[in-house]
């Protein structure tokens, strides 16, 4: 058979042309040997800096290396789960406020938070490192495989560090937690609700005693130098902080009190000039046979005080002076209207002067500025409580305490002494919530309405339930003229009652009322 035309004959008569070579400068290569398809090729070699650039920008779009690198499918899945990701916390975002953010204070939900934050960590790091290697580190020379390695090394780190201060961060909130509130309940305090019930057990009003202890290493014990009832009504924040002075003489207590029987006329009536309030705690400490227990001293103070008012004080929380200052350090001082100049240390103000005006007073200021007794006495020193009080509630912004919560949970470890369970911390921080945006008037028992040497017992109480009528009034009030976002006060019970102690004669003829805090400090 003639072959000379290139071909040869196949069954059927048809012929087939021999495979011919190809022409040198086609432009077509033969398939590598053992393969039968060729490796996907960049359309130019990348370099040192193109490998970066694109495992950079693979950390804020993921699979945006796998697409250069001709992996199509892979990208496109990274991209498509990151836009779902990206969209499902921004419609998180907008759906929530503070009351919903409120709920990572609960146990659960800082528990998902450093188990997700985890997750993400592992998730961008094992992206990047993907992205890297897809790119064909490989085909640099050794000098760009070592620059490259490095560098991406650094990125890592960089792109897990925010997930890993998240978990960081929470794992604090949770030490100081566990750290500050008990775990098992009170046996004085109100018991714990069942799963599914309100938290505050269906009160109205809960009623906080808010301790200031100046406890030193130089010192023996806690005195309670700076004592406030902080009465918050549940549904619309408002609150009344009640300022009781530190030498507050023979206070009475409660018929159920263990105390009762050692001081049924007050606590040391006998001593015409002693038994002042902010002794009751150490003498319920040093004397555990009377009070049936050890460490009684915030019952006996709060059964004390609580008779005094004619209110039953939930819970207290003592607030040690040097925590305080680290506290205020911690959200960045804070900003007080000083009327006249404050001196300070020892008996006559030699360590510094807070001077009159609008100030922002460090930690050491503000605490200073709230107990100097330097040409000043007791009571205009609890005047200037009050106002740091007040100030702290409305300038410890959410902003503030997530800038700095790591500082603020240290500070928080040594601040604080409280009975407070574990398990209202979350309904503690919803409530907090609450009371920053509501209205705060105070009311202070001091000279010339009231009198600490010989008080008028009824005076008092009549001037508490005034006092908390008016908040009341002013929430309903707000509701009608609809300036208020808050819910309207349908109801309020009435502080718990006890039998009247013994009126005493004193000189109480001023009327006495609650003023805003905002008027009284200037906030």
């Amino acid at each position: 058979m003639d072959n000379r035309d290139g071909a040869e004959t196949v069954p059927g008569g048809r012929k087939r042309r021999t495979t011919r070579r190809p022409r040198p400068g086609s432009g077509t290569s033969a398939p590598r040997s053992g393969s039968g398809t060729s490796a996907p090729r960049f359309a130019k070699p990348l370099t040192p800096a193109s490998v970066l650039g694109w495992t950079a920008l693979s950390a804020i779009a993921p699979g945006a290396a796998h697409l250069r690198a001709g992996r199509r499918r892979t990208g496109l899945i990274l991209l498509g789960a990151y836009a779902v990701l990206l969209l499902a916390a921004l419609a998180f975002g907008l759906t929530r406020n503070l009351e919903n953010l409120a709920a990572f204070a609960g146990e659960g939900a800082q528990v998902s938070v450093i188990v997700g934050a985890t997750i993400l960590a592992l998730a961008w790091f094992a992206v990047l490192v993907t992205s890297y290697v897809v790119l064909g580190p490989n085909k640099l020379n050794q000098q760009g495989q070592v620059l490259t390695g490095i560098v991406v090394g650094v990125l890592c780190v960089a792109v897990m560090s925010p997930f890993a201060l998240t978990a960081t961060t929470v794992m604090s909130a949770r030490d100081a937690i566990d750290d500050i509130f008990p775990t098992q309940t009170d046996p004085d305090a109100p018991p714990p609700p069942k799963e599914g019930e309100d938290p505050w057990g269906g009160q109205d009003r809960v009623n906080f005693l808010l301790i200031g202890g100046d406890a030193a290493g130089n010192r023996t014990g806690v005195r309670t130098d700076s004592m406030n009832v902080a009465s918050v009504d549940l549904k619309t924040g408002n609150t009344v902080l009640f300022s009781l002075p530190r030498n507050l003489q023979h206070v009475r207590f409660p018929p159920n009190s263990p105390l009762r029987k050692q001081f049924p006329n007050g606590y040391m009536a006998e001593l015409p000039n002693g038994g002042l309030l902010n002794e009751v705690w150490q003498y319920a400490n040093d004397h555990p046979e009377l009070m049936g227990g050890h460490n009684k001293g915030p019952r006996a103070l709060m059964d004390a005080i609580g008779y005094t008012l004619n209110l039953k004080i939930d819970y207290y929380m003592l607030m040690n002076m040097y925590g305080f200052a680290d506290l205020v350090d911690a959200i960045g001082g804070l900003k007080i209207r000083v009327e006249r100049d404050v001196k300070w240390g020892g008996h006559y103000g030699t360590a510094g002067t807070i001077k009159a005006g609008y100030r922002k007073l460090t930690g050491e200021q503000a605490l200073w500025y709230g107990r100097s007794r330097v040409d000043s006495d007791d009571f205009s020193r609890m005047a200037r409580q009050r106002c740091v009080i007040g100030a702290f509630a409305q300038q410890a912004t959410p902003t503030k305490i997530l800038t700095n919560f790591t500082k603020i949970a240290g500070a928080a470890k040594r601040l604080a002494q409280t009975n407070i369970p574990k398990h209202l911390v979350q309904p503690l921080v919803e409530l907090a919530v609450k009371v920053k945006d509501a209205r705060i008037t105070s009311l202070q028992f001091v000279p010339p309405e009231f009198w600490s040497g010989s008080p008028d017992w009824v005076k008092i109480r009549r001037a508490t339930k005034k006092a908390l009528s008016d908040s009341e009034r002013a929430a309903r009030r707000a509701q009608t003229a609809n300036v208020s976002a808050s819910p309207s006060v349908t109801s309020s019970s009435a502080p718990t009652r006890a039998s009247t102690p013994t009126q005493t004669p004193t000189r109480n003829s001023q009327k006495a009322d609650a003023k805003s805090l905002d008027e009284l400090c200037g906030l």
